[in-house]
């Protein structure tokens, strides 16, 4: 499953607001599925937080996004505004 298709899910399955347990029990052995490494299970992304109850979805949500790896972020240090943040020497263009 992709990171935003999550929020849907847990207002779906879950009754808010959620302690972790039931998080866990209904929806922690969902896939997620990142873009650039190993997928996770929304239990694996919940164990690294120490939240204990989720008020709402939203609230579950934020949390999942903050607490998924490097793994979900897509091209790291990509930036597309060019030429931000680049030294004089490192100017060569590069095309995808």
């Amino acid at each position: 499953m992709r990171l935003p298709e999550t929020r849907d899910l847990f207002a779906r399955k879950l009754q808010f607001p959620a302690t972790r347990a039931t998080v866990l029990e209904t929806v922690g052995s969902t896939a997620l599925d990142a873009p650039s490494g190993e997928n996770k299970t929304i239990g694996d992304v919940i164990d690294r937080c120490e939240t204990d109850e989720f008020e709402s979805a939203d609230s579950l949500y934020d949390t999942l996004m903050t607490f998924v790896g490097e793994e979900f972020i897509g091209r790291k240090y990509y930036d597309d505004r060019g030429g931000i943040g680049q030294s004089h020497d490192d100017q060569q263009e590069v095309n995808f």
